[in-house]
């Protein structure tokens, strides 16, 4: 018999602040995490000059001095994002359940910063000048390795690289786990941090991203007829997952209940959603079911809305898969807020979605101005909205056409 699983903890840092407090509270308020870069100076041909970069992180804050140059910064996002996590969930690792706790916190593009920094150090000065932590830097499955170290877990330890549904995947996997028996909890989640010359300037060269530079604030406009790309972020959503008697038994503050997960692939094309978002549709129709909850019950989508042309394409998959429901149904972006924090992204949009079962506030679509006739749906245009909602979708959306849908539902006894 499958068990159920419970959300006991969070951890996030994003480009609106440090700690769940911080990014909740901006996002209720409709505020903007977009700024010019300062990571770098772009240079002034260059396409791109604004992202979402996290404010004010210390990783001395979390992490041992002497640790601290072993990781990069996709690593450092991870740890204290897990330790914020362990840390509201008042959940302790001992050394009778150690076995039983795992980590699997993913990352899109893992060590860029660090792999852009020391191929110029070996240009410049030589192989001999290559710190011998370059590569346990840049491995994309260091986040949990590392993770698993500072916090003793010693059960399954995992790596999700699935892009854009990197986070999404990483709590449906552990979700999973924990469902049928593996594990008894995990630290789960996904991170990034690749705001550099090559992320942005590949990405721009895709045509991905908004050029709105002289207006940081307003580029990202997911869903709007003007939106013209995504805005680059970085950050990290981690969650604590139990299983329900447990959690219950030692009297853990349940957030909400993990309702049903899906993945799967559109197998069309490298980065566009297939048309009409059959593969989209295909995956929130297999988590309904994995929910056994009804499409009726389902009170708000934490959309992929990502500021580009595919925020149409997934307008009418949910149009599709919820029928008439779709015109009750409440759908935001908070990448309008955050712009996409790709690997990353859907931890932390986990993380908005469990809150929002949680208080009973639906966050908003930020730079809503002008309605787009293939985008008709509710998207609670610029003001957040009080609204008690039972269960809650949220969609990831890849490169290489993966996509991830989990759902979570207020816990009933």
């Amino acid at each position: 018999m499958s068990r159920r699983v419970v959300v006991t903890g969070l951890g996030m840092l994003s480009p609106l602040g440090i700690g769940v407090k911080a990014n909740w509270d901006a996002v209720c308020e409709g505020k903007s995490g977009i700024r010019r870069i300062t990571r770098f100076h772009p240079h002034e041909d260059f396409p791109v000059t604004i992202a979402g970069e996290v404010p004010g992180f210390q990783p001395e804050d979390y992490i041992d001095h002497k640790e601290i140059k072993k990781m990069d910064t996709f690593i450092h996002f991870a740890v204290a994002c897990s330790q914020m996590a362990m840390e509201d969930s008042g959940f302790k690792i001992t050394g009778q359940n150690a076995e039983r706790v795992g980590v699997l916190v993913g990352v899109g593009l893992g060590g860029l910063q660090a792999i852009e920094k020391y191929h110029k150090i070996y240009l410049d000065k030589g192989a001999r000048k290559i710190t011998p932590f370059f590569i346990p830097m840049l491995i994309p499955n260091l986040a949990s390795g590392q993770v698993s170290i500072v916090l003793g877990a010693k059960g399954p330890n995992s790596c999700v690289v699935t892009a854009c549904a990197t986070g999404t995947h990483a709590i449906g996997d552990a979700y999973q786990m924990i469902r049928d028996g593996v594990a008894d909890a995990m630290i789960a989640g996904g991170t990034e941090s690749v705001i550099t010359p090559l992320a942005i300037g590949g990405f721009a060269a895709a045509k991905a991203l908004s050029t709105r530079n002289d207006d940081p604030e307003g580029a990202s406009r997911p869903f709007d007829k003007d939106r013209d790309g995504f805005v680059i972020g970085e950050g990290c959503g981690v969650v604590i997952l139990e299983e329900m008697a447990s959690a219950k038994k030692r009297g853990a503050n349940i957030y909400a209940e993990v309702g049903g997960y899906a993945l799967n692939g559109d197998a069309y094309h490298i980065t566009a959603p297939a048309p009409g978002g059959k593969g989209a549709v295909r995956c929130m129709k297999l988590a309904l079911e994995n929910s056994k909850l009804n499409k009726e019950d389902i009170g708000y989508i934490n959309a992929h809305g990502t500021s580009t042309g595919a925020d149409a394409t997934e307008t009418q998959a949910v149009k599709t898969v919820f029928g008439h429901h779709a015109n009750k149904l409440a759908v935001s972006s908070t990448k309008s807020m955050t712009g996409h924090l790709l690997g990353a992204a859907g931890g932390v949009e986990a993380i908005y979605s469990i809150l929002a079962i949680h208080h009973g506030v639906i966050p908003p679509t930020i730079n809503y101005t002008t309605p787009d006739p293939e985008c008709d749906l509710d998207y609670v245009p610029n003001v957040a909205r009080e609204k008690k909602v039972t269960a809650v979708l949220s969609n990831s959306f890849g490169f290489g056409g993966t996509n991830g849908v989990i759902i979570f539902k207020e816990m009933m006894s």
